[in-house]
C-alpha cells in the first residue's frame, strides 16, 4: 500500500484533538454535484465516450471523469471551516459499480478520490499548519442487503454472499489507503451484517499488511420504529459492532421527520 506518511495524521493526532475540540465533518457532495447541472457527456468524459451504459448519476465516476470539479467541492468545504472531508467514493465498490458496467475500475475510483480529497485538505492545512486538516474515506453501504432478501417470494435468497461483500469492502479499502486517507467512515449503514462483512475486511488487512487507520461507523435509523432497516435497535447496533478494531467513533442518522404537532389555537 502507498501512504505517504508525512502527509497523512496519525490516529493519536486526531484522538488528541478530539480530547480539546469537536471535528466538524464536511456535508453532503451529492447535492453539490447537483448544483453544476453535469450532462451525460460531462459523466463519461473522453474515457468512457463508448461506454454501452448510462453513466449519468454514477457521482463516485466524477473522480476519473471531472477530477477538477470534485477537488473544487473539497476545497470549499474546508475553507468554510470542516476539519474532515470525505471522499466521493460513497457507491465505489465493485457491487456497487457493477450496475454501470464500471466493477473493474472500483479500485482506481477509491483510489483517486482519495487523492483527490487529500491534495485538497494538504493545501488548506499548509496554508493554516495550526489547523490539520483530515480525510474519510467513504464507504457506503452498497446496494444490496446480507440480511434481507430482495425477492418478497424467496425470503431466503440473497443477492450477494458475505464473502463477495467482504472482498468488494476489502479492495474498496485497498484503493482508499493507497490514495492517502486518515480514517475510514462506513456510512448510512442499514444492514449491519454488510457492516460487518466490511469490518472483516478491515480486520483482515490490519492483520494481513499492518492496517491501523481509525474507524468511524454511521448508522441509519429508518423510520419512527426507532430501529435500522433490518431490525436493530441503536443499542443493538452498538452492541454489533463495538468490538471493531481501531474505532473512533460511532452513531447514527434519522432519515425520518418527526411528526409537527398542531400548536395553532383552536377557535372556539
Amino acid at each position: 500500500m502507498i501512504l505517504d506518511a508525512s502527509e497523512a495524521h496519525s490516529m493519536a493526532d486526531i484522538r488528541t484533538l478530539l480530547q480539546h475540540r469537536i471535528l466538524v465533518l464536511d456535508g453532503a457532495m451529492g447535492t453539490m454535484i447537483q448544483r453544476l447541472g453535469l450532462t451525460e457527456a460531462d459523466y463519461r468524459g473522453s474515457r468512457f465516450t463508448d461506454h454501452p451504459s448510462a453513466l449519468k448519476g454514477n457521482n463516485d465516476l466524477l473522480v476519473l471523469t471531472q477530477p477538477d470539479a470534485i477537488r473544487s467541492i473539497h476545497l470549499e468545504y474546508l475553507k468554510a471551516g470542516a476539519d474532515i472531508v470525505e471522499t466521493n467514493t460513497f457507491s465505489s465498490t465493485a457491487l456497487s459499480q457493477e450496475e454501470y458496467g464500471l466493477g473493474d475500475v472500483a479500485y482506481e475510483i477509491n483510489r483517486t478520490g482519495a487523492i483527490l480529497a487529500r491534495s485538497a485538505a494538504d493545501e488548506i492545512t499548509r496554508q493554516n499548519p495550526d489547523k490539520p486538516r483530515f480525510v474519510a474515506g467513504s464507504i457506503g453501504p452498497t446496494t444490496k442487503m446480507l440480511s434481507m432478501s430482495p425477492d418478497v417470494n424467496d425470503p431466503g435468497y440473497r443477492a450477494v454472499t458475505f464473502a463477495a461483500m467482504r472482498d468488494a469492502f476489502k479492495e474498496q479499502i485497498r484503493g482508499l489507503v493507497d490514495g492517502g486517507v486518515d480514517l475510514l467512515l462506513f456510512e448510512t449503514v442499514t444492514d449491519t451484517l454488510n457492516l460487518k462483512a466490511g469490518l472483516k475486511a478491515y480486520a483482515e488487512l490490519c492483520d494481513d499488511v499492518g492496517l491501523s487507520v481509525p474507524v468511524m461507523i454511521s448508522g441509519t435509523i429508518t423510520d419512527m420504529s426507532g430501529r435500522t432497516l433490518s431490525g436493530q435497535t441503536p443499542t443493538a447496533f452498538w452492541l454489533s459492532v463495538a468490538h471493531a478494531r481501531n474505532l473512533l467513533s460511532i452513531g447514527h442518522l434519522h432519515t425520518w421527520l418527526p411528526r409537527q404537532e398542531n400548536t395553532q389555537k383552536q377557535d372556539g
